[in-house]
């Protein structure tokens, strides 16, 4: 980490009357000689930590900004030099090196939310488990429930919930019920991601440039 400037993170120390303190979870002032060393080198550590993890942050964000602003300045000058636009309808588009050895994928996925038609459709999935034998379309069963089966009331696992649109099923509630759920959803936005790649010949595949902590 000696190579990479830090954020300024403050000390937590403060001095009342000439005398170091620190506060505690609580807000109550505590003279530092009283807190356990031990205490003391976790607090200090983590601060440390947190001053790379600011700096770190400002960087990726700084990054992502110049990414766009780069990516949209040589749209501009393609469509004003060539009249060539890249890229599809929904704003996905990619660029690559002429070597063919790095490249730049920008996808635009749609922010999505439910309509109370939803509920609807959930009451009519309800009604085709309760009339179905138990022992009938077990994988449909579980597909139904997965779905709907979340921690949050009112929210759906998204990808459960297209497999399941796009299920053939013959009973005429169950298609009453993806026709309100399909009229359920609504596109409530957008979010742009980047995805940065590289390899080391044609032929070799593709490795991700990792910028998620999670992933690194």
């Amino acid at each position: 980490m000696s190579d990479f400037s830090p954020a300024a993170v403050p000390t937590g120390i403060v001095e009342v009357n000439g005398k170091p303190y620190m506060a505690d979870a609580k807000g109550a002032l505590m003279p530092v000689e009283l807190i356990k060393p031990q205490h003391l080198l976790e607090d200090e550590t983590v601060r440390k930590i947190m001053g790379f993890a600011l700096a770190l942050s400002d960087q990726v964000k700084r990054f992502k900004e110049h990414t766009f602003e780069d990516l949209g300045a040589f749209d501009a000058i393609l469509e004003q030099e060539y009249n060539l636009t890249k890229g599809g309808p929904k704003g996905n588009r990619t660029y690559q090196t002429h070597d063919g050895l790095m490249k730049i994928e920008v996808r635009v996925n749609d922010l999505m939310d439910f309509g109370p038609e939803l509920q609807i459709g959930k009451a009519l999935l309800d009604e085709c488990l309760n009339d179905w034998a138990s022992d009938s379309r077990p994988e449909i069963r579980a597909l139904i429930t997965k779905t709907f089966n979340t921690d949050k009331e009112g929210q759906v696992n998204r990808a459960l919930l297209f497999t399941m649109l796009g299920l053939q099923v013959e009973d005429a509630r169950w298609n009453r019920a993806m026709d309100a759920i399909r009229e359920a959803i609504r596109v409530v936005g957008s979010k742009t991601y980047y995805r940065i790649q590289m390899r080391s010949a044609p032929d070799a595949p593709w490795t991700s440039v990792t910028i998620d902590l999670a992933k690194a």
